[in-house]
């Protein structure tokens, strides 16, 4: 109930993160349903009905990473001053991040299955009633069990997440040194080693199952069915290795940022990188593996658009989107964390100028890195597939 009452009196930017989270745990709900219609119309074809269920989990797990950092930023599941006196602790406002956050998928769920019983034909009167019954196994019934379970993942996955993403954790010895000691060294995020070699893996793996036999495949879900197994899971090791290196090439950006005699702008920017490089740094790393697999994508399939299904391309806006959300709600938790110091400085004189061109700074640099990065990425991986 309460986060009902803070759900209405929330800011309409908050209330818009919501509405995006519950259309992006909709269109995961529609995929899996779309699939189960599938394994019901084609039970002797149960290997592509799991292989349509094992990309579904591409577009649901960047639902669920999009809904975690939108309960990051909800305001409440911020502690405030007299709130524990009530009984509102940090394990209690983590516990009421995940009911919202549980309580925006759930709406999304039941939004998809609503439009996929009205496309099928079961809700009458409605326009384009039955539009799609034969492609979504209207002659059959419905498992009920089956569609709670599919129905439940985003909601039970999501509120699960955000729930351990936001409890409280005890404080680590080297911790104390924070905001108040502005000399401090920041430690580096430790991924970078292990995201270089697992995406260097996943490149290795995916340059020798392009050499191999084209009988095992792994096809989208739409019409693509022509690209290994192996291919693809050289394509996951490499977006996962760059999800664990962003931190670090953050990380590594903001420290030479600070290198060759820096100016206050520069040190200032420099700072702020180091400082955000473990908030932002996975959300970049992700929307960079995106990209690329993006381009590499349409570099080998560009020529032959109708190569792509209606689900896939559902599948990649998901995707897209949600990674892209991800990365700009990281952005405003990071704008939040730093609002103190913003106030702080500009309270000492500092021009705003100079704090504008610090963040002109700070966006160059990442911008200099990872569009060269992800470009490189993108063509590694195409190349094997395009000779």
């Amino acid at each position: 109930m309460l986060a009902l009452r803070l759900a209405r009196r929330a800011h309409p930017v908050v209330l818009l993160r919501r509405l995006m989270v519950a259309a992006a745990s909709a269109g995961v709900g529609f995929l899996l349903l779309c699939t189960l219609a599938y394994a019901l119309s084609h039970p002797e074809d149960s290997g592509t009905s799991v292989v349509r269920l094992l990309w579904c989990l591409v577009p649901l797990a960047a639902t669920v990473h999009f809904a975690v950092a939108v309960a990051r930023t909800d305001p409440g599941s911020r502690l405030r001053t007299g709130l524990s006196a009530v009984g509102l602790g940090p394990a209690r406002l983590a516990a009421l991040a995940a009911v919202s956050t549980a309580v925006a998928c759930t709406l999304g769920s039941m939004l998809a299955l609503l439009f996929f019983l009205h496309l099928r034909g079961d809700l009458r009167g409605l326009p384009f009633d039955g539009a799609a019954a034969e492609l979504l196994a209207a002659n059959r019934p419905l498992p009920l069990g089956a569609v709670l379970t599919l129905l439940s993942l985003v909601p039970v996955l999501a509120s699960t997440v955000a729930a351990l993403a936001l409890r409280p954790r005890p404080a680590k010895p080297g911790e104390e040194t924070g905001p108040e000691d502005p000399a401090a060294p920041l430690a580096a995020p430790p991924g970078l080693p292990w995201g270089v070699a697992l995406a260097a893996a996943g490149l290795a793996v995916e340059t020798y199952a392009s050499r191999g036999a084209a009988g095992a495949a792994l096809p989208l879900p739409g019409q693509v069915a022509d690209g290994p197994a192996g291919v693809l899971a050289g394509w996951a090791l490499t977006t996962l290795g760059l999800a664990l290196a962003g931190p670090g090439i953050t990380h590594l950006c903001g420290r030479l940022m600070q290198t060759a005699r820096p100016g206050a702008t520069r040190l200032l920017a420099g700072r702020v990188l180091m400082e955000e490089a473990r908030r932002i740094g996975r959300p970049l790393g992700v929307v960079c593996a995106v990209a690329s697999a993006a381009f590499a994508a349409s570099t080998v399939y560009g020529r032959s658009p109708d190569v792509f299904g209606p689900l896939t391309a559902l599948g990649m806006v998901l995707v897209v989107t949600c990674t892209t959300a991800t990365l700009l709600t990281a952005a405003l938790e990071a704008r939040q964390a730093r609002s103190h110091t913003r106030t702080t400085l500009l309270r000492l004189g500092t021009p705003l100028t100079a704090l504008r061109q610090a963040t002109a700074l700070r966006v160059a640099a990442l911008l200099v890195t990872f569009v060269p990065l992800t470009w490189t990425v993108a063509t590694l991986a195409a190349t094997p597939l395009t000779h």
